[in-house]
């Protein structure tokens, strides 16, 4: 079986800033680009950061109301208040949390999830950004069609995979749910049968209605 990888998937021209952006060549470059978040750089390429719009309110947030109707917020402690940020290295979320080409979509799903981030950016082997993966590119792997996912199952799977002739299981695919009738010969495949297709990229559920085929006696 083949994954798309985050090669497959990430966007390769990225609009990125500077880690010595000022505040308002970040907003411009954002509302330039429509896009809600920008990673940060440094003169090698390296992504350092992300900064966000969420970012930039909050320098917002921290600057005194001009009525003085509003109570300040006080910094913590030994930190940098958000209306002191005034640069893309000051106002960035750091580290920048990454992923790599190779990667399939599972461990980069995993990795932003575990992150808590949305997009993550794409770096090569000498850590030099090459592109950005979203939480909608990672989706798209389930915009496959349903008769490209009942082929790779039939074929790859059952077939390549398992040694199984393609008449003992009977696959439905639909919105990309699988269903799985048949009979197997040994009870133990049974689980490695539906593990395997729960792999294949654009399965959303796997239902499975497999039996075993009694021993002869």
């Amino acid at each position: 079986m083949e994954h798309r990888t985050v090669n497959d998937l990430m966007t390769r021209a990225v609009v990125r800033v500077r880690d010595d952006a000022t505040f308002k060549k970040i907003a411009r470059v954002m509302a330039d680009n429509d896009v809600t978040a920008l990673p940060v750089v440094d003169e090698d390429e390296h992504p350092v950061g992300v900064v966000s719009e969420a970012d930039l309110v909050g320098k917002q947030a921290g600057q005194p109301d001009p009525a003085g109707l509003l109570p300040a917020h006080g910094p913590r402690a030994g930190s940098r208040t958000p209306g002191e940020a005034a640069t893309a290295d000051e106002l960035m979320t750091s580290p920048a949390v990454v992923a790599r080409p190779e990667w399939n979509v599972v461990e980069a799903a995993r990795v932003m999830a575990d992150g808590h981030v949305k997009r993550l950016p794409v770096v090569n082997e000498a850590g030099r950004l090459v592109g950005i993966l979203s939480r909608a590119d990672l989706l798209r792997v389930f915009l496959r069609r349903d008769s490209a996912i009942q082929e790779e199952i039939t074929r790859d799977v059952l077939e390549r995979t398992l040694g199984l002739a393609a008449r003992q299981l009977n696959v439905q695919v639909r919105d990309g749910c699988v269903t799985l009738r048949g009979e197997v010969e040994q009870p133990h495949l049974v689980p490695v049968v539906e593990r395997l297709v729960q792999s294949v990229d654009g399965v959303v559920k796997v239902r499975s209605h497999l039996d075993t085929t009694p021993r002869a006696a």
